[in-house]
């Protein structure tokens, strides 16, 4: 099976179906995702397929990209010490949620793979340091930290997360 993420499209992707378990992450698709495209913040991307019971494509599966900083100090300092003293650019996996319907099948990890693709993509354009995430409970955290992910900081009350840009270009060599 060839899995394709597509940038979100409300008029035919059912935003208000999709269900993963997490209402913070359902309410940012169906009503968030679509407005912070056109105000130019983040890009979120689906993994769609018709399901049958309607006109548009369900969602299996989603992850937003943005941009943001970090501040140098918040860096291990063996890092730290390598970079300047302003902000760093960094990419953010804003969310990344798979429906409940394909859970436990692998394509958290998918999704999580085509995300950080897609930085790397962006970041021959664009270049970054990192990416993180922030998580939002202990499990998500655990997940991240299986494909690589290192703890930075508390941000918002929750643990962020990084992966540098040169450790994931080493890994999809």
């Amino acid at each position: 099976m060839t899995v394709k993420f597509v940038e979100l499209d409300k008029l035919i992707h059912d935003r208000k179906s999709f269900d993963c378990g997490r209402d913070e992450l359902n309410a940012f698709l169906s009503g968030s995702a679509a407005r912070h495209r056109e105000a130019g913040i983040s890009r979120t991307m689906v993994l769609a397929e018709e399901s049958g019971h309607s006109e548009k494509l369900e969602i299996c599966a989603y992850y937003t990209l943005s941009h943001t900083e970090i501040k140098r100090e918040v860096l291990p300092d063996v890092l730290a010490k390598k970079l300047p003293r302003y902000p760093i650019p960094v990419i953010l996996i804003a969310q990344l949620a798979v429906h409940t319907n394909f859970q436990g099948k692998g394509l958290g990890k998918t999704t999580l793979i085509c995300a950080l693709e897609h930085a790397l993509l962006i970041n021959q354009h664009l270049l970054s340091y990192a990416v993180v995430v922030d998580a939002l409970d202990a499990q998500v955290q655990a997940f991240y930290e299986q494909y690589g992910f290192r703890v930075l900081h508390q941000h918002q009350g929750r643990v962020r997360l990084f992966i540098s840009m040169n450790t994931l270009a080493q890994l999809f060599q």
